[in-house]
Order: C-alpha cells, then sequence, then structure tokens
C-alpha cells in the first residue's frame, strides 16, 4: 500500500455525518436517478428487442444467450475498469466518463446489421452500463450521512427502476410499429445523455479528496456544503474531533484479498454471482420466456410490462427498510422470498397468475436493489472503495456470460418451470452467503465499519 507521511486534516468523515439534507444533497440524488433510468432500463433493451429480432433475423435461442453474454462480458470488464479508474481520477470525473460511453454506444446499437455487430456493440454498451452504476454507488455512499445513506440510495433506485417498466411500455408500441422498431428501443437507452447536464454540477466527493491528501479541495467542497446547510437549515451542530490518519494514495487489488477483507470480499463476489444470475435470469429473458411459454408476441410483451411494473415499487419498499432494518438481515429476507415467488412463477400456467406472482417477483427482486447497492460499498475503506465494488460487482456479471447459456440449456431441456427451479435456488444461496458471513452495516460511519474486524464492534450513529 502505498502511503505518504502526512495525516488528514479536514475531518470530511464526521464532518458529512452531521450535516443535514440539503439541496445540494437533494440535487446529487436528481442526477443519479436519471443515470440510473437510462442505465437500469437500457440493461432491458436486448431483452425486449429479441422476440421481433427471432423474427426478423431469425434469431435461435443460442444467438439471444451470445448476444446477452457479451453484454455482460463487458459489465464484467466496465466494472472492474471503473473501479479502478475512479479510485485515481475521482468520481465525479468517473461519472461524466462512464454515462457519456454507455449513451454512445447504445445509440450505436440502434445501426447494427447483424448479430456478431450487435453483440459488440452490446459488449461496448456493458462497459458504460457497469462502469457508471459502480461509480453512482459508490459516490453516494460517500457523500450521503450514515443515518441516510441508504435512503438515499434507495430514492435514486427508485427512479431509476422505473426506467425498466418505461423501457417495457416503449418497447411494447414502438416494435410493433414495423421490422425496424426494436432499433428505436436502442435509442431510447441513449438518452442517458441528458444526465449529464445534473452530473456537471454535482460537488466532487470530499472523502476521495482527503483521502488522496488534497485538502484544499477537500476543505473547499466541505465549506459550500456546510454554507448551503447553515442556509438552509440553520446553525449546524459541531463535528466530533477526527482521528489522525495517514493519506492513502493506491490500494492494490492484491491487498482486497488479504486479511481482514477477504471473507468481505468472497462473501460479497458470492452474493453478486448469484444474486446476478437470479435477477437476470428473470429480468433479461422474461418477455422470451412468455413467448416460449406459448403465449404471442404482443401479450409476452404486455405480461411483461405488466410485470415490470412491480420494480419502481419494490425499489420504494427497499428505500423504506434500507435504514430501519439493518441490511445484512433485510437482504437475507429479501432473497428467500425472491425465491419463494420464483417457484410459484415458474408452477403457474394462468395469465392471471403468471401476472400475480410475475409482477410480486419483479418487486423484490428490485427491492434488493437499494439495499445491495447500499451495502457493497459500505464495507470497504475510502482509498479502495471503488477497486471493491467494481470487482464484486464485476465478478457477478463475468458470472453472467454463462448466465444466458444456463438459462438457454434449462429452458430447451427442463421448460420454463425448470428455468424457475434454476432461479430460486440462486437466491437461497444469497440469502445463506450474506446471512451467515455479513457484516452489520446501517446507520453506521463508514470508518467504523471498515476497521470493525480489527477494533471494536462499529459505532451507530446518532441522530442529528
Amino acid at each position: 500500500m502505498a502511503q505518504s507521511v502526512s495525516t488528514r486534516r479536514v475531518n470530511v468523515a464526521n464532518r458529512l455525518d452531521r450535516l443535514p439534507i440539503t439541496s445540494k444533497h437533494r440535487l446529487v440524488v436528481a442526477a443519479l436517478a436519471l443515470a440510473y433510468f437510462f442505465d437500469l432500463g437500457d440493461i432491458s433493451t436486448f431483452a425486449y428487442s429479441a422476440p421481433q429480432l427471432i423474427k426478423v433475423w431469425h434469431f435461435s435461442v443460442s444467438t439471444v444467450a451470445f448476444i446477452t453474454s457479451t453484454t455482460f462480458c463487458g459489465m464484467f470488464i466496465g466494472a472492474i475498469i471503473s473501479g479502478w479508474l475512479t479510485d485515481r481520477i475521482g468520481r465525479k470525473r468517473g461519472l461524466l466518463l462512464t454515462i457519456s460511453f454507455y449513451s454512445f454506444f447504445s445509440l450505436l446499437n440502434a445501426i447494427a446489421w447483424d448479430p456478431i455487430s450487435l453483440g459488440l456493440f452490446r459488449l461496448l454498451t456493458g462497459v458504460g452500463l457497469a462502469s457508471m452504476i459502480v461509480v453512482a454507488n459508490t459516490y453516494i455512499s460517500e457523500f450521503f450521512p450514515a443515518r441516510s445513506r441508504g435512503t438515499f440510495q434507495g430514492w435514486a433506485m427508485v427512479v431509476g427502476e422505473i426506467g425498466i417498466p418505461a423501457t417495457a411500455l416503449f418497447a411494447r408500441f414502438v416494435i410493433p410499429l414495423g421490422n425496424w422498431g426494436w432499433r428505436l428501443v436502442f435509442v431510447w437507452g441513449a438518452l442517458g445523455l441528458l444526465a449529464l447536464l445534473l452530473v456537471r454540477r454535482i460537488e466532487e466527493s470530499p472523502r476521495w479528496y482527503e483521502t488522496h491528501g488534497y485538502t484544499d479541495e477537500a476543505e473547499e467542497v466541505m465549506s459550500r456544503l456546510e454554507a448551503a446547510a447553515t442556509a438552509e437549515k440553520g446553525e449546524l451542530a459541531p463535528a466530533q474531533p477526527a482521528v489522525p490518519q495517514p493519506v492513502v494514495r493506491s490500494v492494490p487489488y492484491r491487498e482486497l484479498f488479504q486479511g481482514k477483507y477477504r471473507g468481505r470480499i468472497l462473501m460479497l463476489v458470492a452474493v453478486w454471482v448469484f444474486q446476478v444470475l437470479g435477477y437476470y435470469g428473470f429480468q433479461a429473458w422474461l418477455p422470451l420466456l412468455l413467448a416460449k411459454h406459448g403465449f404471442s408476441l404482443t401479450d409476452a410483451l404486455t405480461f411483461s410490462t405488466a410485470i415490470a411494473l412491480g420494480a419502481p415499487f419494490g425499489a420504494l419498499l427497499g428505500t423504506f427498510i434500507s435504514d430501519r432494518i439493518d441490511r445484512k438481515w433485510s437482504l437475507t429476507l429479501n432473497a428467500i422470498v425472491i425465491a419463494a415467488f420464483s417457484l410459484l412463477f415458474g408452477a403457474s400456467s394462468l395469465p392471471t397468475l403468471i401476472v400475480v406472482f410475475g409482477f410480486l417477483a419483479a418487486l423484490f427482486n428490485t427491492c434488493i436493489g437499494p439495499l445491495i447497492y447500499s451495502y457493497t460499498p459500505e464495507v470497504f475503506p475510502t482509498e479502495a472503495r471503488a477497486s471493491g465494488v467494481g470487482f464484486t460487482y464485476g465478478a457477478g456479471r463475468l458470472a453472467n456470460v454463462i448466465g444466458p447459456f444456463i438459462i438457454g440449456f434449462l429452458l430447451i431441456s427442463y421448460g420454463f418451470s425448470g428455468v424457475f427451479l434454476y432461479i430460486a435456488a440462486t437466491w437461497l444461496i444469497v440469502a445463506v452467503s450474506v446471512g451467515l458471513f455479513g457484516p452489520l452495516t446501517t446507520r453506521r460511519s463508514l470508518e467504523s465499519i471498515s476497521e470493525s474486524e480489527l477494533r471494536e464492534p462499529a459505532v451507530v450513529v446518532a441522530e442529528v
């Protein structure tokens, strides 16, 4: 670990944690919510285009699996690179770069001319999609007070999850317009560029500045945040004194697999691998699974849209419970509930039951989003937070390179119900992993969580 002999002098952690929520925080939520909206919607664009491409380009199920897997291969690459990069160039620059990247390549999807070109463009889009999520999750965990970071991660996700049914609804109306309708779905995904108008106005993470020794810049940001808080809410409570710590300029990836972090990163890798296999086994294949289950293309898209409406309600539920129940236990329970509804969905054949159980499965599938997006960055130190988030998030995306082929094999060999038996099993593994091995994090300072295995248990941050 590369270190300097200077110490932190700005006391960012304690000063941030005692701030009330101001317009500065609300701007961050608005900016990242818009970025999440098109990012999460874009992940689903191929899922809604695939049934038409099967007819227009005569895709096989294996071709659908191949193109789906290229997206997740790109997401693995993006998560690893962006985590490393944003720990070095900063969170705000990382957001500007990654949003531009995924929006540009999403637009190129619309001009694809064959499965190979579409697969290549989906791979590059995936690089940007995962990169943005890694940077955004890291930024929120560092910028918001400990008592409410889960809640505001949740609010950003609520808006983001609306992107899933919005994309489904958009696809439902533009795809039937003609054999070219699928191209408009990818144009929709490129509208993430709009988020740049807001992201350019947010502050850089003062935690990142301080950790890298940029104390003047950290002080400037904190002064602006405190001035806004004083103007909007009145005098601030004094911050707790800082404990001097060495400035850490970089942490090699190998250190994430040594000492106290080894168990945490292995736990999170298991959680992300099986969460992604379960989530995208359902989300990315839903229209095609319903079409293969005997429904018409129109009915499959209609049912998918109705089911996708559960997504924002799930994110809203996750927002409500995120800072009320420790995320370790809410994640565990949520995974068990998803497994149950996945089994019921897979056993259903009546349209009403399919929509009801599918809606509930989608609801809890997205309820877990605000929880796991908040939980993952909490267990890493600031100097390696984005790298840790990027590696664990990327591991899930890498696993899902083979996920589509597993779904395709199960669909052909064991049918609709066999697919959802597998999906339920992935969620039970998530529940066991976090329930047995995950640390407690909710309402605790990031610094106390990252040191909790070497010192006494983390101290809960009091209400301000």
